[in-house]
This record gives C-alpha cells, structure tokens and sequence, in this order.
C-alpha cells in the first residue's frame, strides 16, 4: 500500500549564504510539521554540515529528514543532490570540501554561515564562501553524487539565476536525468518542451526564509511498508531515479 508524502526536497538553513539566521534546523523542521510536510530535505550551498541537527530536530516533529544539498556545478548551474543516509550525505560533503574554489566569506554581504547543534547553538562557522562554484561539472555530478548511494537532479529549472535552462538555453537528453525540479508548478506547460515524458519533476521551495517554507500541496506515493524513515527515504531515491 502506498501513502501519501507531501514534501519540500530543497530547503536551506543559516549555513548558506543568503539564508536567514532564523533558518536554524529545529525551526525549519517546526515550520515544516506546521505546514504539514512529511519529508523535507535540508539542501544548503556545497554543504551538508547542519544535516546532522536537521536529521534530530526533524524526528522531534515527525518527519522524515533527508540529507541533502544543493551542489553548484563548474558551469554555475545548481544541482540538487539527496542521499539514503545521513553518513553517506556527510562523505559527500568531505569529497565536495575538496573541489570547492576557496574565497573568504564576506558576512556582512552574504551573512554568517552558521554551523548549528541539535538544540541550535553554534558550534562553528563556515570561513569560505558556500555559493560559488565548485570544478565538479555537471555530467561528472551524477556519476560523483551516485558513487556515495545518492541521486543527483538540475534544481529549479524555471529560474533566471543558476537554473539549468538559463544557462545551458536546454536541459540536455543525453544526461542521465531522471528527474527535474521546479521552483514554481504553474510553470510546468511553459518548460514542458525541456521536460521529457519519463522523467519524475518535484515542486519545493528552495526556502532561505521560514516563510519562503509553503503548505503541503505536491506529494509523493511511497510505499513503506514495513514503516522505517530509512525505507522511506530509500523508496523517495528510488522514486525520483525513475523507479
């Protein structure tokens, strides 16, 4: 029997740049259960440093977490990439710390970067800047994201700024895509041409303020039985891989 998850696969906390310090994991994951999420995905900038709180703060309030983040290629395009487990998120992370391009954060431009615990104390803060590029491109990004369990998709390909389409003018088929991320689902019929038939395309937020955080309204079927948040969190993997 499958059950009805409603999700947000792309969400940023105080870590990246940009976001909100109120964006702290134990309140991603209230505001999250307020809107009746249940699977979201912290996917902060070249990082997954605060999955660790998010992944206790989201079990508090009964969600589903993902570990996750948003990779930005060699070629400035955004890439969303999830992982089964927390530990295989967190080598991922270490693999992606050695092909960042090293410039020094600038927090009164692009703010704190703030590593947090599961009770939201700071316990670090990230000294280089999260939103640049990384050297990984994107046709290497998929077999890279695959070799530590995960799955790897262009995010928000109907915005201007580091989608996918704007900068590329398409969204390759001899890519191995699976699935494709949306910011906005009303504009599905106008990007329906780089959208192929057999791919799986999500709707999230990419939330850098708790308001940017919508009310549930696109869900997934996932099969979960017998219940474990690991078997949910394999079949979603499984789900946005074309499965």
């Amino acid at each position: 029997m499958k059950n009805r998850y409603y999700y947000d696969l792309h969400i940023h906390s105080c870590l990246s740049p940009c976001a909100d310090n109120d964006n702290t994991p134990n309140n991603i994951a209230g505001m999250g259960a307020l809107a009746g999420l249940g699977i979201m995905a912290l996917t902060d900038h070249n990082t997954c440093k605060n999955c660790p709180a998010f992944f206790t703060a989201a079990r508090r309030h009964g969600i589903v977490p993902v570990a996750g983040m948003e990779l930005t290629t060699a070629e400035e395009i955004h890439m969303i990439c999830l992982f089964p487990t927390l530990e295989s998120a967190l080598d991922f992370d270490g693999e992606i710390a050695k092909r960042r391009v090293l410039i020094k954060n600038r927090p009164d431009i692009f703010g704190d970067q703030l590593i947090l615990d599961e009770n939201d104390e700071i316990i670090g803060k990230e000294e280089f800047l999260l939103s640049n590029a990384t050297d990984v491109s994107v046709e290497e990004s998929f077999a890279l994201v695959k070799r530590f369990g995960g799955i790897c998709y262009p995010a928000h390909i109907d915005r201007e700024a580091n989608g996918m389409v704007a900068v590329l003018g398409c969204v390759p088929k001899d890519l191995p895509i699976t699935c494709v991320e949306l910011h906005d689902g009303k504009n599905a019929d106008a990007y329906k041409e780089h959208i192929s038939d057999e791919w799986r395309v999500t709707v999230s937020s990419d939330a850098h303020y708790l308001w940017d955080i919508r009310d549930k309204e696109h869900f997934i079927l996932l099969d979960d039985e017998p219940y474990s948040s690991g078997l949910v969190r394999e079949r979603l993997l499984a789900y946005l891989g074309g499965k």
